[in-house]
């Protein structure tokens, strides 16, 4: 089972256990590149958002062994929404056309422009020179130039969103091209350096300092803490041992990658060899398939290298050598001709061209190899920095080493105090090491808990071993629109309330009045303005509007606070709007709106009030037997309706019923409720009777005698009658108390009833 680790960041740096659910955890898992060097793929996952950083190959295995352990994906690949690729080296983009066609990967996956046009050149020589059977091969031609089509550019320093990230890169360093991703998920920044190297050599910048300072840096740890030396020691150092081995008589072999630091190690030599004419009669090969396209593609980007280049590219191509020449294969090598030097790809002796020539120079003491770079373990190159006495050829035959074998750092990868510097600088309360092999990795992890404690937490996961960090905010919300212009949500304070609509939008929050939303989202609002008759208890004598206005007036305010009479605006007036608009109601409170400074005329025929300044309710004057009652439709407007159904129904206290009079004040609820029901009833049966002394309905339906209790109990001796009767208390009650809690009589039934109508 794999191990986690959960943390809850707090002020003082404490850990404190809190119960979260499982969007609020940040998970860094390395599927690759945890505790070892190649086949990086580092996965983010944050807020059902997941990101693959870089997806590479590993340089001591071969087949699906070589791979990132994509089998350990929650979800399978088809969950992830975004591949980003730091630079164009096999230990970090070699399981790209796998990944893309071989999975059910559906995201999108970008890089810069340098890394993709080297992607196609070196993964092309890698499927050309790969010793791996037909049956083992990850992948083929036709693989990798459809998954150059699925790849998408991206600048230096340009932002983007997929999905809710927003993601944009800085320059690394290391190689031209390489880049560090710095992506954004709700709010939570992390950063991925790829290789990087803070130092600029002969033609690369160093990298870049983020203005951001993220929540989670994820760092490579390549070198632990081993401090580099200068650049112009290393330099030297590297010359006087290519010198030496040719000074003896010699072949100098130089295993590197076909592009990256190659470039760097030619420009170098070419300049000695300028500097030293004793040296000019050696010649000095740079042997790889991909040498002049290698060498066209660094033309092409010369804008992205360092200003001593470009100067020189003003006058002069500094990649045309003038003591280098290229050699494509072995058969146009001719190994009698003395003492040489040639640079060779691959860089870690697995196969190839480099694998060739060490083999056939290993045995004379002669002859030496310089490793230029970091050692893969598992590898030739590794193995032989140990010395043996004897190494295994290819063919399986054991051989003595007698040649020379030094290695030197050109590999461009952060040091210490490179790295250090780089923390130091941006701050982040989390760092995750990856690339580098165990024991470089506690080291590093050691010196870097000791130099930024407590304001840091360093981790080192293993591959498959997921980091949880616990990111738990406060959500907040822009007002926008007509809504952030309204003088009253320019003046609240701590406390007060503004309504609107609130729009969730890739972990982004807006609130909006319900007019604008048309342009903030691709939401269509529409309203609903109900409409509804409600019969009145008894005819008024009221013979005029006036009159029954305000008897109106006067009955319903006692219960509900501003209750007016609406009329319209003189229509001689142009300029004038109607006080009530057709599709609706012009206010922040979804009611209607009057204008106060206007003179009104009044309908003799029907009265119209506003109730609440949201519900409208019509009366005629000659057929006062009932009222008309619209609404624009929700939860607060109609609570409203709700309780002025109640009011309008239990008006009259007129009733002309025989009552006990000693009963009134234990029976005025059941005498209340009687009564609507009854009102409600009239409206389907004709003979509907109350006798409050019994607290039941009489009535007749179907010739049979019924009987209806104030708790909607239905007695009578026909059982499909009975069966109709109960349907129809039910819906009565739900049509008076439209809120569950309200209603006290109904049963289990009645409540699923009213979950669902």
């Amino acid at each position: 089972m794999n191990a986690t680790h959960v943390v809850h960041p707090s002020p003082s740096g404490s850990t404190q256990t809190v119960q979260i659910t499982d969007e609020d955890k940040l998970e860094i898992t390395p599927l690759g590149a945890g505790n070892e060097v190649g086949r990086s793929a580092i996965l983010c996952t944050f807020k059902g958002r997941s990101v693959l950083f870089d997806c590479g190959i590993h340089p001591a295995n071969t087949g699906i062994a070589s791979l990132p352990f994509f089998d350990e994906i929650r979800g399978e690949p088809a969950s992830i929404d975004l591949v980003l690729i730091s630079h164009f080296h096999l230990d970090h983009c070699g399981a790209v056309p796998y990944f893309l066609e071989k999975t059910n990967f559906k995201g999108r996956i970008f890089m810069t422009h340098p890394t993709k046009a080297i992607y196609k050149l070196l993964l092309s020589d890698f499927v050309k020179v790969s010793d791996t059977s037909i049956d083992e091969s990850l992948f083929n031609e036709q693989d990798l130039n459809k998954s150059i089509e699925k790849i998408e550019l991206i600048d230096y320093h340009q932002e983007m969103e997929h999905n809710g990230i927003k993601f944009w890169c800085y320059n690394a360093g290391h190689v031209l091209g390489a880049a560090m991703f710095m992506i954004e998920i709700a709010g939570v920044k992390v950063l991925y350096t790829g290789d990087f190297s803070r130092q600029a050599d002969r033609h690369l910048l160093g990298a870049e300092t983020p203005t951001l300072s993220p929540d989670v840096l994820i760092v490579e740890s390549t070198y632990g803490i081993q401090v580099h030396e200068s650049r112009r020691t290393r330099e030297v150092r590297f010359t006087t041992m290519v010198h030496e081995i040719v000074k003896r008589g010699g072949r100098c072999l130089i295993p590197v990658f076909a592009l990256g630091r190659a470039q760097e190690l030619l420009l170098i030599l070419d300049e000695y060899w300028e500097t030293h004419p004793e040296l000019q009669k050696i010649p000095i090969y740079y042997a790889s398939s991909l040498a002049k396209k290698c060498m066209a593609v660094f033309q092409t980007y010369i804008n992205m290298m360092n200003d001593r280049i470009r100067k020189q590219f003003d006058l002069s191509n500094p990649f045309i050598f003038k003591h280098i020449s290229n050699l494509k294969s072995i058969e146009d090598f001719d190994d009698s001709l003395g003492p040489c030097v040639i640079m060779a790809s691959p860089g870690m002796l697995q196969s190839g061209l480099s694998r060739e020539l060490f083999e056939m120079w290993c045995s004379n003491e002669r002859n030496g190899v310089i490793i230029p770079g970091y050692s893969v373990e598992g590898t030739m190159a590794k193995k032989i920095t140990t010395e043996p006495q004897n190494i295994t050829l290819s063919n399986g035959i054991t051989r003595k080493l007698l040649m020379s074998v030094k290695s030197i750092s050109f590999s461009a990868h952060s040091d210490r105090e490179q790295t250090e510097e780089f923390i130091g600088s941006i701050k982040p309360p989390h760092v995750i090491l990856v690339h580098g092999d165990p024991t470089n990795c506690a080291r590093l992890k050691q010196a870097l808990t000791i130099k930024f404690q407590p304001d840091t937490t360093v981790y080192t996961p293993k591959n498959c071993e997921a980091i949880e960090i616990v990111f738990k905010g406060t959500k907040t919300a822009t007002v926008l629109g007509s809504l952030a212009a309204n003088s009253k949500v320019k003046t609240l304070r701590h406390g007060e309330h503004v309504q609107g609509i609130l729009l969730h939008k890739d972990f982004n929050h807006m609130l909006v009045s319900p007019d604008d939303l048309k342009f903030y989202s691709d939401i269509s609002c529409a309203g609903v303005l109900q409409k509804m008759m409600v019969p009145l208890p008894r005819d008024h004598e009221c013979d005029t509007a006036d009159q029954l206005a305000d008897y109106w007036i006067n009955k319903l305010s006692n219960r509900f606070q501003d209750v007016l009479r609406i009329g319209s605006l003189d229509e001689d007036d142009e300029d004038q709007m109607a006080v009530v608009k057709s599709e609706g109601y012009d206010s922040d409170e979804d009611g209607m709106q009057l204008d106060k400074n206007k003179p009104l005329i009044y309908d003799q025929d029907k009265v119209d009030l506003l109730v609440c300044g949201r519900v409208k309710v019509g009366i005629k004057v000659r057929e006062s037997n009932e009222a008309t009652l619209e609404w624009p439709s929700n939860v607060t407007n109609d609570t409203i309706v709700d309780a002025l159904c109640y009011a309008i129904l239990e008006n009259d206290f007129n009733v002309n019923y025989k009552l006990d009079k000693g009963a009134v004040e234990d029976t005025r609820h059941e005498m209340n409720m009687l009564y609507l029901i009854q009102q409600l009833l009239k409206e389907q049966y004709d003979s509907v009777d109350v006798d409050l002394n019994s607290g039941c309905i009489h009535m007749r339906v179907n010739g049979f005698p019924v009987v209806v209790t104030s708790k909607a109990q239905v007695h009578c001796d026909d059982v499909g009658t009975r069966s109709v009767l109960e349907i129809v208390m039910r819906r009565v009650y739900l049509a008076l108390f439209p809120i569950p809690s309200m209603m006290g009589c109904l049963d289990e039934h009645d409540h699923e009833m009213h979950d669902h109508e």
